[in-house]
């Protein structure tokens, strides 16, 4: 199925998806060794029951009660694949559309949810379907599918032509940002030669400008005519419900609403190539790239998911054959990947590499033939297979324990419900994964992957009848009475090396995850070399006293265990993810990873070559760009804030790090009188404690006194500054501004965040709402509030069009000067931020992931998990007072420091002319 990967490639690559025949899989091992193979996997059964309104309507349930919130999910078979040429990015712009108010609520869609506390609310549209979602809690359920039904059945009255043009301004500037990216302009390109002309693949989803110019009010009322009728669409409701209750409500909502029209649809249509197509392009890019594409079998069949696994095993991960040699062995590439790109019409099989900085690309693409032509004449090894195999199964039971969100249980549901007409084709899918044999890999390899590639590289409608309207459009319902946060107990303990343990119970799936968290961060590297944190902890994987790092990664991954170590700004952290039945000997990894690294130098001469490329990517890129240079200037030189946001040093300073370096700041920093430990999931203390003594016996705290970092604020900037930086022909420009602002450790830390919110911290922020909503000019403007534990920093951040730079730029300091003078937050502000951030909250530690990310930062900011419950009282007790005063004392619009980056031939005049301090171009970006 390669669901987890397919989704990740589906976001990654907005711009594609595929399809084929069925074909027939040779057999290669007994019965009995494939039935033992299976049997070691771990199964996670998504329960299901479906029906079908008289209008077409198809509905399924879920039922799960684990946390007091339903998702609804709602899937349209409609995607870019459904246009036609001339008039590509439809389905793309409508869905941006179905945001902007109905007939009966003509107003922003994301208020209600906000104010009900709804997550993971978004809108996506790829090739071959449009999907709406939202987790709400369950007493905001009626709301949600009044919401839902009154976009689906009376939407039209409010799409007018000033909201047209505005979404479309929108959708243009995400398309401008999209391309204003290293290789963003290779999807499009990419859609257009592997597919031949006319195929429903050969233009990207997001469409071409001219379309976008050309698309009229009577076009986009038409497209919701054709394709938003009730009968083709899929109501996914996973969570807190029962079938009764979803017929109960689902009837009353959407019976009333027209089927729709009967549609037409391809079922299949590969476009297998032949011969070998070659493509050269140019692009303001950190590094070459070799993109090899060839067309294959689409979802629903065999050989898409034996192709999935074939890509694993090939080029996706360290353990993958590509990576070993180009990556590790020769280091010719920086990195390299691979997936099979699973779409309904078609599918596509990808492998992409960067070359480091003077290899030929020709060199890397022999190396891929190689390795490919191996692949395919010899097949897999059984090691590989059941490697992929099962870390390919780990992955979706850890995919299964949302119930919304990207790629959650409803997602898992509604992609079976439109793709295959069965909610519970996934089982289908990871049985196909859990009994494929290397020579059906093999095979499939065979058919589709020898010839053909790219190097750049239609039943009768049912008479379907509209009910009677049972639901009142004359207001929303109401939410009704909101669930408390019930989060589970915090047992605390302490090992006898000193280490102080936090365990919070969770049983609901059978995973452990656990982080042991060291006061330093890349903070810690102040004084020193910066960057030494981050590379670092990457370098515990790199080769211990009994692994290698190959091997070290082999074993994790037979194991289906996430393990990862990395630095923030405040702290060090070593991360675990394991299955239950896998975690004596997960811990023992993790133990080996902490308390014997060997730091080898072959390993750090490899890894720094790979870091230097990385840190060249994100001075290419924008934001990173920003990012990196910001801090510097907020905190001056020699703060332990002052280095790139990124935490990846300069190219100076990684170039000078010695092995030295890297031990010496493990001794020093890494120590259990300087760590915690947090752990929730299915365990206790009775079973953990043993397991934790016996592979922590040996780590104690050494003699001296541990280390401690000095995080003094620095004296408040006084004027204005503006620093620009030159990238010449981007299509946008990147603004930043900054200021000095408290540490999140403050007292009034929950009402700075509130304050923030408002101003442009949420979709309907201010300064989102300003730029993006109101003007057009931005795909999404925010701000945000860095709260580390020393002195924080308040930083407004807006990609804009070139163009609308300087007026973007008055903007954001009209809605900072007005928000602390003439403009205050109002009441109506406040109270939906109050609403938003309490409702939500009963879901928002639904996975072991979102709890121990919480758990943590609590903690470390010296504050217990009765602090962590008492949040919504604390929030709904704050007054406008309070955010008026806060603003106050917070916000400083005439002593901000601005870094922007775009080309300086459309701009700097414009920038200068507006008078806001002293101009500096920064030439030398580190």
């Amino acid at each position: 199925m390669k669901m987890i990967k397919t989704l990740t490639a589906v976001a990654v690559t907005t711009a594609l998806l595929g399809g084929c025949q069925m074909t027939q899989t040779a057999n290669a091992g007994s019965q009995s060794e494939q039935l033992t193979t299976q049997q070691q996997f771990p199964e996670v059964k998504v329960d299901y029951e479906t029906f079908t309104l008289d209008n077409g309507l198809t509905v399924v349930v879920h039922e799960d009660r684990k946390a007091p919130i339903v998702a609804v999910n709602v899937w349209y078979a409609v995607g870019s694949k459904d246009e036609k040429p001339g008039k590509t990015g439809f389905a793309h712009l409508f869905e941006h559309l179905m945001f902007n108010g109905t007939e009966n609520y003509d107003d922003e869609y994301f208020g209600p949810f906000e104010r009900a506390g709804a997550t993971e609310m978004n809108g996506t549209t790829n090739n071959d379907r449009t999907n709406y979602f939202q987790n709400v809690p369950t007493p905001a359920l009626d709301m949600a599918l009044w919401m839902e039904s009154d976009r689906m059945g009376h939407l039209l009255g409010a799409v007018t032509q000033e909201k047209l043009d505005e979404q479309r301004g929108v959708v243009q500037n995400e398309k401008r940002q999209g391309e204003a990216q290293p290789y963003g302009r290779v999807w499009g390109y990419l859609a257009e030669q592997t597919f031949p002309e006319g195929h429903p693949y050969s233009w990207s989803v997001i469409g071409s400008m001219e379309d976008l110019n050309n698309a009229s009010l009577d076009d986009v009322h038409q497209w919701f005519k054709d394709y938003y009728g009730a009968s083709n669409a899929v109501l996914v409701l996973a969570g807190d419900i029962d079938v009764a209750t979803a017929k109960e409500k689902v009837e009353k909502y959407f019976g009333d609403i027209a089927p729709g029209k009967p549609l037409q649809k391809l079922e299949a249509w590969v476009a297998k190539r032949e011969g070998t197509k070659r493509a050269t392009m140019q692009d303001d890019v950190p590094a070459a790239r070799i993109y090899r594409i060839w067309n294959t079998a689409q979802l629903g069949t065999q050989d898409h998911e034996f192709l999935g696994l074939l890509s694993d095993i090939l080029a996706n991960g360290k353990n993958s054959r590509l990576y070993q040699r180009l990556v590790y062995e020769e280091q010719l590439a920086s990195s390299v990947g691979g997936f099979q790109f699973g779409r309904d019409l078609a599918g596509q099989f990808f492998i992409t590499a960067d070359a480091k900085a003077g290899v030929d690309l020709d060199q890397i693409e022999q190396i891929i033939d190689e390795e490919l032509t191996r692949l395919l004449t010899e097949g897999p090894t059984q090691e590989e297979l059941q490697r992929t195999k099962f870390s390919t199964t780990a992955a979706f039971v850890r995919q299964a324990e949302k119930v919304g969100g990207f790629g959650g249980k409803s997602d898992i549901l509604a992609s079976g419900a439109v793709y295959h007409d069965n909610p519970g084709f996934y089982q289908q899918e990871m049985e196909w994964i859990k009994s494929a044999t290397a020579a059906d890999l093999q095979a499939a390899g065979k058919r589709w992957l020898t010839d053909g590639d790219f190097i750049l590289h239609v039943e009768p409608q049912p008479d379907y009848q509209a009910g009677e309207a049972q639901a009142s459009r004359d207001e929303l319902p109401d939410v009704g009475e909101l669930p408390k946060l019930d989060l589970p107990e915090l047992n605390t303990f302490e090992l006898s090396n000193g280490l102080e343990v936090y365990l919070a119970e969770r049983h609901d799936t059978p995973t452990v995850e656990m982080s042991l968290v060291f006061d330093a961060g890349y903070a810690a590297d102040a004084g020193g070399k910066a960057g030494t944190a981050s590379f670092a902890m990457s370098m515990l994987k790199e080769g211990t006293e009994n692994y290698g790092p190959m091997e070290l990664s082999a074993k994790l991954e037979n194991l289906g265990t996430s393990l990862s170590a990395y630095a923030s700004l405040d702290t060090s952290t070593i991360r675990m993810d394991s299955l239950t039945v896998n975690l004596g000997e997960s811990l023992g990894l993790m133990s080996e990873i902490l308390l014997r690294p060997t730091f080898p130098q072959e390993e750090i001469d490899r890894k720094r070559s790979n870091w230097i490329e990385n840190i060249r990517k994100e001075q290419a890129r924008p934001q990173t760009q920003a990012l990196r240079v910001m801090p510097g200037l907020m905190f001056g030189d020699d703060h332990a804030y002052s280095q790139p946001l990124t935490g990846s040093g300069t190219i100076d300073s990684i170039n000078a790090l010695t092995r030295d370096d890297l031990v010496e700041h493990a001794n020093t920093w890494m120590r259990p009188d300087n760590a915690r430990l947090v752990i929730v999931g299915d365990t206790t203390e009775a079973q953990i404690k043993p397991l934790l003594e016996q592979q922590l016996a040996n780590w104690s705290a050494p003699a001296e006194p541990k280390p401690s970092k000095v995080l003094e604020r620095p004296a408040e900037q006084q004027q204005a500054r503006v620093f620009l930086i030159d990238k010449p022909g981007t299509p946008q420009s990147l603004i930043i501004a900054g200021q000095l602002a408290p540490s999140g450790t403050v007292d009034n830390a929950d009402t700075i965040d509130v304050m923030n919110t408002i101003l442009g911290g949420s979709f309907t922020s201010r300064l989102n709402m300003n730029l993006r909503e109101d003007k057009g000019w931005s795909y999404g403007a925010r701000s945000m509030w860095l709260d580390n534990l020393g002195p924080g920093l308040l930083i407004a951040l807006a990609p804009v069009q070139t163009d609308k730079t300087q007026e973007s730029i008055q903007e954001i300091v009209k809605e900072f000067t007005q928000y602390e003078g003439e403009k205050p937050a109002t009441a109506d502000e406040l109270a939906k931020v109050q609403a938003n951030k309490t409702a939500k909250l009963p879901g928002a530690y639904e996975t072991k992931g979102q709890l121990i990310g919480a758990l943590t930062d609590t903690l470390n900011k010296g504050k217990d998990m009765e602090y962590l419950e008492a949040y919504a009282q604390r929030v709904s007790n704050i007054d406008l007072n309070s955010v008026k005063a806060t603003a106050d004392e917070v916000l400083r619009p005439d002593a901000m420091t601005w870094v922007i980056v775009g080309d300086l031939e459309q701009i700097e005049e414009k920038v200068r002319a507006l008078n806001l301090g002293e101009v500096t171009i920064l030439d030398d970006v580190e």
